[in-house]
């Protein structure tokens, strides 16, 4: 399928992959929680993988699976607690596994820098497996599933990037941070905000689980907060030199560049519904 898909343009393979990623995402997220957390779960984990994979190429050696697991089993523990199949005590169970890194490094012999691995062990948590969790936490409140602030997050976020790309391919002039991303500009941002203010004007109308405010606050939000983790996965790639995080997604590179807006928006939206 791959191969087959790098046979066309570019602008070709986002489209086809943009297409079928979304109906894919729809469907999860709509059909009930089960297939949500399932679908976001996977992701996550592949996700933290990919973060692992590329921070290898920069001759650091984190836990790539055992954080992985340690990841996979936060996302787990928060699903079930969120809706109420366990204690909220459980989440204890992650503080001897955490801990843990630091037993298993000891065991490993011939590391220049073990403490700069248990540093990208916990941050590959940190940084993916948090925020996907996080997303569990606002996509059921209260123990009840709501579909429509999970698609409404992503629309926002879609919806910013989308404008963002077109506006700064049109009117891009004014660069927003040269030194990390030199082809992000002003211009660009500020179509991304009017995309995204359109659709939270239509989600406060059509998407009632939350107030029209709620949205806008979510879709300012998404348009600063997801802006940064574009620009702090740049600086990511940046550090190690590459382009793209990977091929995963064809014409769009790897899991990382498509979510790196929804790793650092996750913890601002989930605090602000669960304080507003």
């Amino acid at each position: 399928m791959k191969q087959r898909l790098s046979s066309y343009s570019n602008l070709a393979q986002r489209v086809i992959a943009a297409v079928v990623g979304v109906a894919l995402i729809l469907l999860a997220v709509t059909l009930n929680e089960w297939t949500f957390f399932a679908l976001f779960t996977a992701i996550s984990i592949l996700t933290q993988l990919e973060f692992y994979r590329l921070v290898g190429l920069d001759d650091i050696a984190p836990l790539k699976y055992y954080g992985t697991f340690v990841g996979g089993v936060l996302n787990v523990l928060t699903f079930l607690i969120e809706e109420h199949y366990i204690h909220f005590e459980n989440y204890f169970l992650i503080s001897p596994l955490v801990t843990a890194i630091f037993f298993i490094k000891l065991y490993k012999k011939g590391e220049r820098k073990p403490f700069t691995n248990i540093a990208f062990t916990f941050l590959g948590i940190i940084y993916v497996a948090i925020p996907f969790a996080l997303l569990t936490v606002i996509a059921l409140p209260s123990g009840g599933y709501s579909y429509q602030r999970v698609l409404g997050c992503l629309f926002l976020l879609w919806a910013s990037d989308t404008g963002a790309y077109f506006a700064g391919t049109k009117f891009g002039r004014t660069k927003l941070f040269e030194r990390v991303s030199p082809k992000k500009s002003w211009e660009g941002s500020l179509g991304g905000a009017a995309s995204a203010l359109v659709v939270a004007l239509l989600l406060g109308q059509y998407y009632t689980d939350l107030r029209p405010w709620q949205w806008l606050c979510i879709g300012a939000i998404i348009v600063v907060a997801g802006t940064y983790g574009d620009l702090v996965e740049s600086l990511f790639k940046r550090s190690i030199a590459i382009k793209d995080s990977g091929t995963s997604i064809p014409g769009h590179g790897g899991f990382l560049d498509r979510f790196d807006g929804l790793l650092l928006s996750a913890p601002f939206i989930a605090t602000f519904l669960k304080v507003f």
